[in-house]
């Protein structure tokens, strides 16, 4: 009898868990469905969030599209008139459009982000259902100018350069390229002479057409001789082509860190004498690349500018027309790295008289006036402990510069940007955009007028018309309703501080909470990382939605954070990164994740995972590699895990050259042996952006480690986070090793969908 009780009670036992079990699993799969519906719910409650401002050309009018109850709309603002309306009647071209393309389309629901005014603003053209179409706004008629062309995702081979003769500005004489050399010839379709201008250039070093630049007086023109660096090829395998069953294969010219690039040597011409100088090249000996050639306009002489192999001396070089001569108008040298690749401006102004020069040498990226004539700084144009974020405008007769900024307020986040003017000798710094928050900025054609729009990730957007001389507000444009977003439950992103690894220095990142969010449970936190030095991350303006209020969803607290190595801020911050890649902030953003776990007992920094793509793949597994005792759980897409293998350009700015011991150093490859957590890994097997083999690589090195991971390889994917497919695989891997429970069955799901299949013949 006790043995039969014991059997009854076991099977009870069973059927219980096995009941739990099924409970789970449906209400793990209403959090993944109330997850995936969080973004049309979110975005169909925001209200009146204005998208890009679009100038119409040289007017004072400009349209932009944005949400509505039913979904979009476009409107045009008349800054002179200070009025608003709908760009277009939205109801007739959809019924047109519906009729021209045989389906069927809303006036709220259009197809298309994008309109181009055209006829004077008489009609408007857009691309939907794969043509692009013309409406003219009297009539709503359609016309249909074409196919809209879509490039394949990844190059088949480099751009070809155009072959057309380089005519003079007088149209009397055209160069072009015979044999590797120079040649010159009349123009017309009588040719009246043809000679060559040089006799040097060869098959491994010869002149190159598109380098090409004739003298205002057409009387001398400049080019690069070039002798080609290293072409290094990266074979690629399409497995699964769309339009045969057999794989495809191409190939892109990638360089690597350390590969030879083109030197390029300048050549002066006099074409009268015919004549030419070797410029001589002692003040850009190792150029990573030599710019466009620039006369001035008064023929004097012209410029180029130089970048040193390793990126650490960047010059402005004039060469006198008359004598060939070569100096540099501005020498900048960095002990680490000069970011020209984010933070480079020049502006030459009454035809380089003076130049104005942006830099880093004070500490912060500012701007300096040079004289033009002796290279001489005449004056340092901003100053702070703030950094300028971008230039709008030049005004060369008013001696004024309009240019965006962050930093400024102290205790104010510092990567809100604001727009200023200053006039060229540092006096008269205007704010333009007030306003708490982050702003984005548009000027008209003729900078009379802007556009500013500002929000913080905790505020709607505030859409201003404001005068451009004095930021005087002439209209308000928008001002959004995000009043039924929050009734529905919509939590506000926290903005979170902490100091970082100076134990001085603030870290700034954002908190995302589910929408059952329940401050007496401990959530596992997620962390969305990219850390490429190029620029910073966190979100700073308002969006109803993005990823990671998805991912919260599912049971997480979800945050990104902007530690030290990244961009806007001082140097010193920046230059954490440099020929150390592999640090990527992670110090800071430990420090970080600790200090919100001391704040919030729901905050459990025992459970951490991170993800991320590229760049950020790379940072997400580094995590798991050098800092295990934190990160427990790693899903890493389309990572340059070594930097070796990445192209050239990205690596070599901030790992340096020649290629040292620091790129082994921050390798995953190389450190595949400290994984002690949980790795997922993507590729996507045709990414021309990271070579698929950095993933393969790393994979290899595991696999040798005796390692445990995951892989999922994305046949016909390019540089991919992994599209709907990855993110439910990333999601999965979350909930099971974060949350500690089994994700839906989708095989079974899916099998449910489609219904049960037939045994075909064998």
């Amino acid at each position: 009898m006790k043995r039969r009780r014991l059997v009854v009670y076991c099977s009870l036992l069973a059927l219980v868990f096995a009941w739990a079990s099924v409970l789970a699993a449906q209400g793990r799969l209403a959090d993944y469905e109330r997850a995936d519906g969080l973004r049309d719910k979110y975005q169909s409650l925001a209200l009146d969030v204005p998208g890009r401002i679009v100038w119409i050309g040289k007017t004072h009018r400009f349209w932009y599209r944005k949400s509505v109850r039913a979904g979009y709309e476009f409107d045009l603002v008349d800054a002179d008139a200070l009025s608003k309306k709908p760009a277009f009647d939205h109801a007739r071209l959809a019924a047109a459009l519906s009729a021209a393309a045989g389906e069927k389309f809303e006036a709220a629901k259009l197809p298309f982000f994008f309109i181009r005014f055209a006829e004077d603003e008489k009609a408007v053209e857009f691309e939907a259902a794969d043509f692009r179409w013309r409406c003219d706004l009297a009539s709503y008629t359609l016309t249909k100018l074409g196919p809209v062309v879509r490039r394949r995702p990844w190059p088949l081979d480099e751009e070809p350069e155009s072959k057309e003769p380089k005519v003079a500005p007088d149209g009397k004489t055209e160069a072009f390229i015979r044999n590797f050399n120079v040649w010159i010839r009349s123009t017309g379709k009588d040719v009246k002479y043809e000679t060559a201008l040089s006799f040097d250039g060869t098959g491994d070093n010869g002149y190159a057409l598109n380098s090409i630049r004739w003298s205002p007086d057409s009387k001398k023109l400049a080019a690069y001789r070039v002798r080609p660096g290293y072409k290094r090829l990266v074979q690629y395998v399409e497995s699964s082509p769309e339009d045969q069953l057999q794989p495809k294969a191409f190939t892109i010219v990638y360089p690597k860190p350390g590969d030879p690039v083109d030197l390029q040597q300048p050549v002066l011409f006099d074409v009268a004498a015919g004549t030419h100088i070797d410029v001589d090249n002692s003040l850009f000996p190792n150029p990573y690349e030599l710019s466009e050639i620039t006369w001035w306009k008064d023929g004097r002489g012209l410029t180029f500018e130089y970048n040193q192999r390793g990126h650490q001396i960047y010059r402005i070089i004039e060469v006198d027309a008359a004598t060939g001569k070569a100096r540099a108008l501005i020498d900048e040298e960095a002990k680490t790295f000069f970011c020209y690749s984010a933070k480079r401006f020049r502006a030459d102004v009454d035809d380089g008289k003076e130049i104005v020069w942006m830099s880093e040498r004070d500490g912060w990226n500012h701007l300096y006036l040079y004289d033009g004539a002796s290279g001489a700084v005449k004056n340092q144009v901003t100053k702070g402990r703030w950094v300028v974020r971008g230039v709008d405008k030049v005004d060369e007769r008013k001696r004024e510069i309009y240019f965006r900024a962050s930093g400024m307020y102290p205790g104010e986040d510092p990567y809100f940007v604001y727009a200023y003017r200053i006039g060229f000798d540092g006096s008269g710094l205007t704010l333009l955009t007030d306003g708490h928050a982050n702003h984005q900025i548009a000027y008209s054609d003729d900078m009379q007028y802007l556009v500013d729009t500002y929000s913080r990730v905790d505020m709607a957007p505030v859409c201003l018309l404001r005068r451009a001389s004095d930021g005087a507000v002439l209209r308000e444009v928008e001002r959004a309703d995000i009043a039924g977003l929050v009734k529905a439950g919509w939590r506000v992103p926290e903005v979170f501080t902490a100091k970082g690894r100076d134990g001085g220095t603030d870290i700034w990142g954002i908190i995302i909470r589910p929408t059952a969010f329940d401050k007496s449970r401990k959530y596992p936190v997620i962390e969305n990382i990219y850390a490429g030095p190029q620029d910073s991350f966190v979100p700073k303006s308002f969006t109803a939605w993005n990823g990671m209020m998805s991912l919260a969803e599912l049971g997480f607290v979800v945050v990104q954070i902007d530690g030290m190595g990244t961009s806007n801020r001082s140097k010193a911050f920046h230059d954490v990164c440099w020929k150390n890649l592999g640090d990527a902030g992670l110090p800071d953003r430990i420090l970080w994740h600790k200090a919100a776990a001391a704040r919030y007992p729901w905050y459990d920094i025992s459970r951490v995972g991170i993800y991320g793509t590229s760049a950020g793949g790379q940072n997400a597994m580094g995590a798991v590699l050098f800092h295990p005792e934190f990160y427990k759980v790693s899903v890493a897409s389309c990572g340059c895990h070594d930097n070796r293998m990445d192209k050239m350009w990205w690596n070599e700015q901030w790992m340096g050259w020649p290629v040292g011991p620091e790129y082994t150093a921050s390798s995953n490859a190389a450190n595949a042996q400290r994984l002690r957590g949980r790795l997922l890994l993507f590729v996507g097997e045709l990414d021309t952006n990271v070579d698929p083999s950095s993933t393969m690589q790393v994979v290899n090195a595991l696999i040798k480690g005796g390692k445990s991971f995951e892989l999922l390889v994305l046949p016909g994917e390019n540089h991919t986070s992994g599209g709907d497919y990855g993110e439910r695989v990333r999601r999965d891997f979350f909930v099971r090793n974060l949350l500690g429970v089994e994700p839906p069955d989708w095989n079974r799901i899916e099998a449910k969908k489609t219904g049960p299949e037939r045994p075909g013949n064998l």
